[in-house]
């Protein structure tokens, strides 16, 4: 039996329609027009894309997004200005500061930097505290989110079961099992000191990949009728692949996400969503969100 695909792409054509009409609906009541911050540094390749990719996501839906392209050799205390002038804009509502930066800047200053009002990423400590706390008035960071809200889209039952999480990384596995905590799953985490991933993902009702190794997850490491979300992305002879052997496991599987077109596109979507948040929340709106996903 074919599993059910997980279309983070479809999906988050319908949350970003949703996003478009509520700006048009915040303009027409005449706010301005929320706008988000986006700072990149230096030249990688991998990182211009995504960063295209959001500034092309806010146009779609109406937002206003501002690049700030600084030069490799940027330093830490240079990009500390920028962001205190991007917390005092009061026209900015979000911001985000593409991920890696270069070895010389000290990237948790940087991060911690940015007002928690602002940090639309989700990396602030204030930010990531709320989370662990279960509150709902800070921002959860943008890969997880987008997992959760494709997960319940397709009403993937998470209540009671067991989800492992191979891969224990900042922006992904540790949001990402709190998130999963929240959702009440029983959670287990593997990370490269884990004696034996196998061990756990074959007991795993939805198992989640996020270590950026290809075809780490074999037919063998899962269990039948399990749930698989990919998060890696690699590319291998010219072509893009997930952290799942994609064709060792979709027959053994109930549901799977593709890669790519499963979570990337609910990252991006998180991040629309997060920036709109964080305008409501700057200019007090009290209108009511249609956004359903």
């Amino acid at each position: 039996m074919e599993p059910l695909i997980l279309d983070g792409k479809k999906l988050s054509e319908k949350i970003r329609e949703g996003i478009k009409r509520e700006v048009q609906t915040l303009r027409e009541a005449g706010y301005r027009t929320p706008t988000l911050a986006v700072v990149l540094v230096g030249d990688d390749p991998a990182s211009e894309v995504y960063v295209n990719n959001k500034r092309k996501a806010c146009e779609k839906v109406e937002m206003e997004s501002l690049l700030y392209h600084l030069p490799e050799n940027t330093t830490t205390q240079e990009l500390l200005e920028l962001v205190a002038e991007l917390n005092s804009d009061s026209k900015v509502d979000g911001i985000l500061v593409q991920l890696p930066l270069p070895s010389q800047i000290d990237q948790q200053e940087v991060i911690t930097a940015i007002s928690p009002d602002k940090d639309v990423d989700g990396f602030h400590p204030q930010n990531l505290g709320r989370l662990l706390a279960f509150l709902d008035e800070g921002f959860v960071p943008c890969t997880p989110l987008g997992i959760d809200m494709l997960l319940n889209h397709y009403g993937v039952e998470l209540k009671g079961k067991e989800v492992v999480i191979v891969g224990a990384g900042f922006i992904v596995g540790r949001p990402l099992s709190v998130l999963m905590l929240k959702r009440n799953a029983t959670v287990s985490v593997c990370h490269i000191h884990t004696k034996d991933i196998r061990e756990y993902t074959v007991r795993a009702d939805v198992l989640i990949s996020a270590t950026g190794v290809p075809h780490l997850i074999k037919e063998d490491m899962v269990r039948e009728g399990a749930v698989v979300v990919d998060v890696g992305i690699s590319k291998v002879n010219g072509k893009i692949v997930g952290d799942v052997d994609f064709d060792g496991v979709k027959n053994k599987v109930s549901a799977i996400t593709p890669v790519p077109g499963g979570v990337g596109p609910m990252t991006v979507s998180a991040l629309l969503l997060n920036t709109l948040k964080a305008f409501k929340m700057r200019e007090k709106v009290h209108l009511t969100s249609t956004i359903n996903p």
